[in-house]
């Protein structure tokens, strides 16, 4: 079983070392033991659970969904029905943002595909920004409908 510092851990994790240190703090990584000379000493097992959250926050699992996960995880004889439950929840939020950003392209080739490369008194792409009521994607002024990275 080795005993990694924080720098080691990040850099065979993948996980930056503020991430680890948060992650510490709001507790979704037990707080590892300490060197005589006050380091953090990360044992394999600590490794294999920043790997864990590193994948779920890839795959786009909230933090409180990490949370519910890494306790299934920890409780390994129990139904996996709430894993299943956590991930379908995920899947159709992922659906839900597909379809909202397909949405998003047609309206986009439709502004672009309507532009007729002449002056931009006559551009579509500066219309349909400029009067809501011309674009077809139905997103309804609220900014947050359009997901942003």
């Amino acid at each position: 079983m080795g005993a990694f510092t924080i720098g080691e851990a990040a850099r065979v994790s993948g996980v930056k070392v503020p991430t680890i240190r948060y992650y510490e703090s709001i507790g979704l990584l037990p707080s590892p033991p300490r060197t005589e000379g006050g380091r953090r000493a990360y044992g394999d097992a600590d490794l294999s659970r920043l790997a864990f959250i590193r994948h779920a926050r890839e795959l786009g699992f909230e933090i409180e969904a990490i949370r519910a996960l890494l306790q299934l995880q920890d409780e390994p004889a129990q139904s996996c029905a709430a894993a299943d439950a956590i991930a379908r929840h995920r899947l159709e939020e992922v659906e839900r943002r597909i379809a909202s950003l397909t949405a998003l392209k047609v309206e986009l080739e439709r502004m672009v595909e309507g532009c007729s490369h002449g002056r931009v008194d006559r551009c579509r792409v500066i219309e349909t920004l400029a009067d809501h009521s011309r674009c077809g994607h139905d997103h309804g002024g609220n900014e947050s409908a359009v997901p942003r990275n």
